[in-house]
């Protein structure tokens, strides 16, 4: 028969394991209730689901480098850059769409690369390496549009953004896609070994034999590499290319990372939490827009949400730093 400690920590466990479900329960319910049944519509579901993939998209890179203890704040304005060259190459030039998006794809993994370079080479902080690329990359994309929006694409690349398979948005398998490779790396790829021991003990990671610093290029790469992905997905959904198309978009793509379980520390986390993550914070921005709340209100609760999952983060470590 187990002691009360035994139980006590028994339910520690569950609550770690499977509170984000929880929460996405909760939070389901809590929207269906006070919107007067709005939220649950299928019209609506869909539209929820339509909105995260971007940041589902996204979220995967940012996931790669988090659990290499780095952060990649670059995330929106490289989904800015590759919407506003894409689009400038299809309108201004003639260039054919998927030619442009393949190029523009390039671009943001060259992008990634670069950054993961600068900091495994120079040793620059993942914050501002990528800070800076941010500010770069925003000011380049001013410069090519001038701040003017650019449309005037083909009728059909509006598919990949707003097109259907079935019943389903394609973004959403896109999404789905993206997550089951993320997924695969992790798990099922020396490689994604490779990213949780980096992230671990760096300096043990390396007397063990593994190239810290190709780790390091290939975290960003792919973080590069998705968020260009996300990039093409959003143009294709709105368009038009705009200077301001990934604005703040790198914060609503850390919170779901964060709260979905990885740790900001580095060195755990998964996928399929992150799904979790990315849903939360697509049903809360949903369920405030039902209820109309200002923009102002709903940016105090995201920075909550935010500043909350990676409080838990850090009482978790430091929880587990007093029982070894």
């Amino acid at each position: 028969m187990k002691n009360p400690a035994q139980r006590a920590f028994s339910w520690k466990a569950f609550i770690k394991e499977f509170g984000i479900y929880i929460a996405l329960v909760i939070l389901a319910v809590f929207f269906s209730i006070v919107t007067n049944g709005k939220f649950q519509r299928p019209a609506n579901i869909l539209n929820v689901m339509r909105q995260i993939s971007m940041m589902g998209i996204a979220s995967v890179g940012m996931a790669f480098v988090l659990l290499l203890r780095g952060i990649d704040l670059s995330i929106g304005s490289n989904i800015t850059l590759v919407n506003i060259v894409a689009a400038w190459f299809m309108v201004n030039s003639g260039m054919n769409p998927v030619t442009a998006c393949l190029i523009a794809l390039a671009m943001s993994t060259l992008i990634g690369f670069g950054n993961g370079w600068i900091i495994a080479n120079i040793r620059i902080p993942p914050l501002i390496v990528t800070l800076a690329s941010m500010t770069i990359l925003e000011g380049i994309a001013y410069m090519i549009s001038g701040g003017v929006p650019i449309f005037g694409f083909p009728k059909w690349f509006d598919v990949l953004g707003q097109g259907y398979l079935g019943p389903i948005p394609i973004p959403v398998i896109v999404m789905i896609i993206v997550m089951l490779v993320g997924s695969f790396i992790l798990n099922l790829t020396y490689f994604g070994r490779y990213f949780y021991a980096v992230g671990g003990n760096e300096e043990a990671a390396a007397l063990s034999g593994i190239n810290v610093k190709r780790v390091k290029y290939l975290a960003y790469t792919l973080s590069g590499f998705f968020a260009g992905l996300a990039g093409i997905v959003m143009l294709s959904r709105t368009m038009s290319g705009q200077a301001l198309a990934g604005k703040g978009f790198e914060f609503d793509v850390l919170t779901a990372v964060v709260l979905g379980g990885v740790s900001i520390t580095g060195g755990s986390g998964k996928i399929s939490n992150v799904v979790a993550g990315i849903l939360i914070l697509g049903i809360l921005s949903n369920g405030m827009v039902l209820m109309d709340l200002s923009q102002y209100t709903q940016m105090v609760l995201k920075g909550a949400v935010l500043m909350v999952a990676v409080g838990f983060d850090c009482m978790q470590k430091h929880e587990k730093g007093k029982s070894i």
